[in-house]
């Protein structure tokens, strides 16, 4: 979708949103929700201010990025390897059972949210399967909290309105 609501300003910092809840429901109700579960990431993109654009402070430069997603990646080989499956995306329901068991405080946000956003078997699956990709960006062997909050985060979409 390209905007979170018929006049493009939901949560935007800067402008006022004129639309009621039930016009939200009904623009995000144009996606069907069995569509939009099998889409891994899906987040809103601000409107980035010019002094923001044009900051030139540090930042984590490409090739430290490439580094990080490049030994992901030899992780996820080793993982997966003997197997037809390349990444994290593509594990089936027994591999996130035994690769995407978050630490206690993981797996208590995750029935809360779960729960209170009343998600899917599918959206779920896809909440572990990223923090499990988080936790590889991160080099850890294990999915702690803050990899299942930043993956619940990617879910902007499975959010109620209003």
């Amino acid at each position: 979708m390209p905007h979170p609501c018929p006049c493009g300003y939901l949560s935007d910092p800067i402008h006022q949103c004129s639309c009621t809840p039930l016009m939200i429901q009904r623009y995000r109700s144009r996606i069907s929700g069995p569509l939009l579960d099998r889409i891994d990431i899906h987040i809103e993109v601000p409107a980035v201010k010019y002094r923001d654009l044009a900051d030139r402070g540090e930042t984590e430069g490409s090739e430290a990025i490439a580094a990080r997603v490049a030994a992901s990646r030899e992780v996820q080989k080793e993982r997966f390897k003997g197997t037809r499956v390349r990444c994290n995306a593509q594990m089936t329901a027994r591999m996130i059972r035994k690769f995407c068991e978050p630490d206690a405080a993981g797996s208590r946000m995750l029935e809360v949210v779960t729960d209170r956003l009343g998600l899917s078997a599918r959206s779920y699956t896809r909440i572990l399967k990223v923090a499990r990709t988080i936790a590889d960006l991160d080099g850890s062997p294990d999915i702690m909290e803050h990899h299942v909050s930043e993956a619940i985060q990617y879910r902007s979409l499975d959010r109620k309105t209003g």
